[in-house]
């Protein structure tokens, strides 16, 4: 994994666990609906943050491997990123 990307996946990671903590806590407490919503939200968009800093590593790194390696491999690449985002026919 690419350093400076693992670095941010990780600090990622940590605030999503510190946002999904603070939901549970409004749930238990039985916090306004919407409010409970706006957080779990807030969480998605984090999500998604986490999600394009792995794709961008596997991008740099595996596919262009496998793209440079030609074949099967290229295909493998190609259906593992459709795939991915369930874009795959199967």
């Amino acid at each position: 994994m690419i350093e400076d990307i693992k670095k941010r996946a990780l600090h990622r990671t940590a605030i999503l666990e510190g946002q999904l903590r603070g939901v549970a806590r409004m749930i238990e407490s039985e916090d306004y609906c919407m409010d409970i919503i706006t957080q779990s939200r807030a969480i998605q968009k984090s999500l998604e943050s986490l999600n394009r800093l792995l794709l961008e590593n596997h991008l740099r790194t595996h596919v262009t491997h496998m793209f440079e390696a030609g074949g099967e491999e290229r295909d493998q690449a190609v259906a593992e990123l459709l795939k991915a985002f369930d874009f795959d026919s199967k």
